[in-house]
């Protein structure tokens, strides 16, 4: 539905992948397993970290944190496109879609900097050892948690308020499954220079100085085992922060080829198959990332089944 300048947008229509209508039921059955096992992935993770005592340290502190927003950006999305796979009505409010790119927003942009903190965290356990407890401590722990949703929420609040603000008289349709920003902008009538920069300056912020973060405290992290004579000690070195470097690089690495070149000629089902990777498909692989190589996950799973069984 085309929109005339004097008409106000009061809800988009959400057109979802190429074809979905052929193979929707498919789409939905592949989709929902993905959801549930992202579910029972996450939330199985934020309970053992708080039942398992021995996973009361800085480490899972910051795991716990991870598995609570990967299921608050991905279920900000995926419900609702679950929704459109069996629905006729594919339509989502004008505050409802400012509602969904906003909670998306945060906690996708938490996210990064709750890795960046972790990173810090695996530098002072295997550089500096001995002063691990009052480096790390609690009140240390919590500022960097509160600074990453804090970050999180300003950086899509920003984003969300100067998108919303534009006019839109083009179309209502928008190309994508969800309210993303380049999909949206591209329904203006307004100049959007201003919006593309702004993204772009904000995820170029804030990946530059999460990644930075990341590279140093792994640059110092290698030195340090590398000093370790022992084979045994420098694996156990190396397994305690291979979950995370995994988790790491596919999660910048997507992000950056989603949203630094919004001005680039990808074709829009390209961008799509990349969020589907970043907000469906990372915060279902995360758990498994952390727990199939995380030697501390897997015997607090056995201490856990045997106290029941």
């Amino acid at each position: 539905m085309e929109q005339n300048n004097d008409t106000q947008v009061t809800e988009f229509i959400l057109l979802g992948f190429a074809g979905q209508h052929k193979s929707w039921h498919i789409l939905f059955i592949v989709f929902l397993v993905i959801y549930l096992a992202t579910l029972v992935g996450n939330i199985g993770t934020i309970l053992l970290v708080k039942i398992d005592s021995c996973l009361h340290t800085p480490m899972y502190f910051f795991l716990q944190h991870l598995a609570f927003v990967d299921l608050c950006y991905t279920s900000a999305i995926t419900p609702k496109m679950l929704q459109n796979f069996v629905g006729t009505e594919k339509s989502i409010s004008f505050i409802g879609c400012m509602v969904q790119l906003l909670v998306y927003g945060t906690f996708a942009t938490s996210n990064c900097y709750i890795l960046s903190a972790m990173a810090i965290d695996r530098y002072v356990a295997i550089c500096h050892p001995l002063h691990y407890p009052t480096l790390m401590s609690q009140r240390v722990c919590i500022l960097l948690l509160v600074g990453s949703y804090m970050i999180g929420f300003l950086n899509a609040s920003v984003n969300v308020s100067f998108l919303f603000s534009l006019n839109f008289c083009k179309s209502n349709k928008i190309n994508h499954f969800f309210c993303d920003e380049p999909p949206i902008l591209a329904l203006s009538c307004s100049n959007t220079d201003f919006n593309i920069v702004l993204i772009m300056v904000f995820v170029g912020i804030n990946l530059t100085c999460t990644v930075l973060v990341v590279i140093f405290s792994y640059i110092y992290i290698l030195a340090a085992i590398l000093r370790i004579s022992s084979a045994a000690g420098k694996r156990k070195a190396f397994s305690t922060c291979a979950s995370h470097l995994t988790a790491v690089i596919i999660f910048y690495g997507t992000l950056s080829y989603m949203y630094l070149h919004p001005g680039t000629n990808k074709s829009q089902e390209q961008e799509k198959m990349a969020s589907v990777f970043y907000g469906i498909l990372i915060p279902m692989l995360n758990p498994l990332i952390y727990s199939l190589r995380n030697q501390d996950m897997i015997e607090a799973l056995k201490r856990i089944g045997k106290k029941r069984f």
